[in-house]
């Protein structure tokens, strides 16, 4: 679904303590940031915020940073960090090709790729976040064993996702081909494929 431009998205996020506009000048130095020393975990391609503000809220043992670079969406993140005034989360407007830009070799312990765009096209395959090309970069900015953990309505962007991950020397964990509700943080996005008695496609794997 295309959302409607917001004329006042960037300024509205800019007026914002939660959200990170230029996260190069936070590159190896994150945890000063969140001022502890806990693991770092970040979403990719975060939308309107419910997982990763869901993740934050239920698991303070963790921080959490939401990679956005639809600032229409992201703007109502924004306002859900805010809302509920969370510590341990913060948002960044950016795009995933940039991630050797904001983060030192080793900062993150996991990455969360929930509902990627599939490309579909045989062409298109190389832009997607599961692919190798991208997969490199999340090695190089992952600590030892670090994890992915992907999320996908699209059965055949799912079983090519695995392959990647196989082929490029991963361990896959876990999968699971029905998601059980009760085990997923369920955004509105997520909720509209339950709602169409969609099964939601699971993964994690660990570089080793």
């Amino acid at each position: 679904m295309r959302l409607r431009h917001k004329a006042n998205a960037i300024p509205r996020m800019q007026e914002s303590k939660y959200i990170i506009f230029d996260p190069e000048n936070h590159k190896g130095k994150w945890k000063e940031l969140f001022r502890d020393d806990k693991p770092i975990a970040l979403e990719i391609g975060a939308g309107r915020g419910d997982f990763i503000v869901g993740k934050a809220s239920a698991n303070s043992d963790y921080n959490y940073l939401a990679l956005e670079m639809n600032t229409n969406a992201f703007v109502v993140a924004c306002r859900k960090i805010e809302n509920e005034e969370l510590t341990n989360v913060y948002g960044i407007v950016g795009k995933a090709e940039n991630l050797l830009d904001m983060f030192e070799e080793g900062e993150l312990a996991k990455i969360y790729l929930n509902f990627s765009t599939p490309w579909p096209k045989t062409r298109h395959h190389k832009r997607r976040l599961s692919h190798s090309n991208f997969l490199k970069l999340y090695k190089k900015i992952c600590k030892e064993k670090g994890e992915i953990e992907l999320k996908t309505d699209n059965e055949a962007f799912f079983d090519d996702s695995i392959s990647y991950m196989e082929e490029y020397g991963m361990e896959v964990i876990e999968t699971d081909r029905d998601l059980d509700e009760n085990k997923s943080i369920v955004s509105e996005y997520e909720r509209k494929f339950r709602n169409k008695n969609m099964p939601i496609y699971y993964l994690k794997a660990s570089f080793k």
